[in-house]
């Protein structure tokens, strides 16, 4: 069931939900073992023929790892005039896209089955068939695999600059479309990490966030990919080297340059308290089309957020994520890349507090990332935020001190001291 695995897989570091549920999930992350050695070999060998003679490839006896849709396995491998190089295979699953193509089928069953009549959900059923069907088809992207080497590749140029990041390297000359050839990467478990150094696994959540948010989002690109299955089984921890490693990159999306630009705008404003400017970030980033009504529900969801708000809770990127949710399930229509990446954020959030227990807020790593990034360019890098914008910050920053005197609050460390 490598469909529902993957599911289970998303949800399993979800801090919102029972944690019994979140243990017995976590399982999904790496103890699945439903295929051999010998029919991985065999796939190999059928797929690559001469090219395993051509570039001598050995192949280790035993599988390292498997996954959802993939097992791994590594081999050794020779370039013409270069020395031997170790590297891994993710190989596609002999069983899987039948089984997948099911699991899919159940999966758009179930979202008919709860749109079908009034069966008491305290939200917009008919809306369900949509989102189940742009979830159905964003986890068949697990399927295939030469997008994965496409994404992998821009994923290292884009990682190129950054310190204690990393991503695995693609051999073109060993993939196909049902195997990708990379580099063998080294590191435990990131929730494993440094377990006797509360200083170190808090620096890996610095780590965590540059890499699966604040990098991405500040990207001067038209469109930047994130990850968007940052479960712990995707991420290692290389304590030698103190770098992050982000595998598994079929699961990922592009969000373009107003996109981005909106979102942090909604977090900066759920941060200063600005209704107005929460508001309108998420008029922005809604689907065209619903009118009035779309309008009127967003107005209705942020007032009740604000006015449920306790006046000593600071909000934050979840918050703002959450926001968007519950608007959406009275109907109002996001793009499915926002779906995804606030689903993302919801999975991260879980393998952060499992590794640091909370300590660190999203909001502080996102905004001192943006403020080095500014000050290193003396003042002009401020992409995907508009001149406009960050004026606009800047008055909404200036009035904040008066808003939190006026609600009898104490000032937020916004970096870390």
């Amino acid at each position: 069931m490598p469909g529902l695995q993957k599911i289970g897989q998303v949800l399993a570091r979800n801090r919102h939900i029972s944690p019994k549920l979140r243990n017995a999930l976590t399982e999904l992350e790496n103890g699945m073992s439903d295929v051999t050695a010998a029919e991985v070999q065999h796939i190999l060998r059928t797929e690559l023929g001469d090219r395993l003679e051509r570039f001598e490839v050995e192949l280790e006896p035993e599988l390292l790892s498997e996954a959802s849709v993939s097992a791994v396995i590594g081999f050794t491998w020779r370039k013409p005039d270069r020395e031997r190089e170790r590297g891994v295979f993710k190989v596609l699953k002999p069983y899987v896209p039948d089984c997948f193509a099911e699991d899919m089928a159940l999966l758009q069953e179930l979202g008919n089955y709860i749109a079908k009549g009034n069966r008491g959900y305290d939200f917009a059923t008919d809306d369900v068939n949509d989102m189940v069907t742009e979830v159905r088809l964003l986890l068949e992207r697990e399927l295939d695999f030469a997008r994965e080497q496409t994404t992998l590749a821009g994923a290292a140029r884009t990682y190129r600059a950054s310190l204690g990041i990393r991503v695995p390297r693609v051999m073109p000359q060993l993939c196909t479309a049902g195997i990708t050839a990379m580099s063998e990467e080294n590191g435990v478990k990131v929730t494993d990490a440094f377990r006797r150094s509360p200083i170190r696994r808090t620096r890996i959540v610095w780590q965590l966030i540059e890499a699966l948010i604040a990098v991405p989002l500040f990207s001067s690109q038209e469109t930047s990919v994130f990850h968007a299955d940052p479960h712990a089984g995707n991420l290692l921890y290389d304590e030698t080297n103190r770098e992050l490693i982000v595998l598994d990159w079929a699961l990922a999306e592009g969000l373009n340059l107003e996109s981005r630009r909106q979102l942090l705008m909604l977090v900066v404003m759920m941060v200063l308290r600005n209704r107005d400017g929460v508001r309108n970030a998420i008029r922005a980033l809604r689907r065209p089309g619903g009118g009035r009504a779309a309008e009127r529900i967003i107005d209705r969801e942020v007032k009740r957020f604000f006015d449920e708000l306790p006046q000593t809770e600071l909000p934050g990127v979840l918050d703002g994520m959450r926001l968007m949710d519950q608007i959406a399930l009275q109907g109002v229509h996001f793009a499915a890349p926002l779906f995804l990446f606030r689903k993302s954020l919801f999975t991260l959030d879980g393998v952060l507090e499992d590794v640091a227990g909370g300590e660190v807020r999203m909001d502080t790593v996102i905004v001192r990332y943006y403020l080095t990034r500014w000050a290193a360019s003396f003042g002009l890098f401020y992409a995907p935020l508009r001149m406009q914008d960050f004026l606009n910050l800047e008055w909404n920053a200036l009035l904040y001190p008066a808003r939190r005197l006026w609600l009898g609050l104490p000032h937020p460390h916004v970096l870390p001291e």
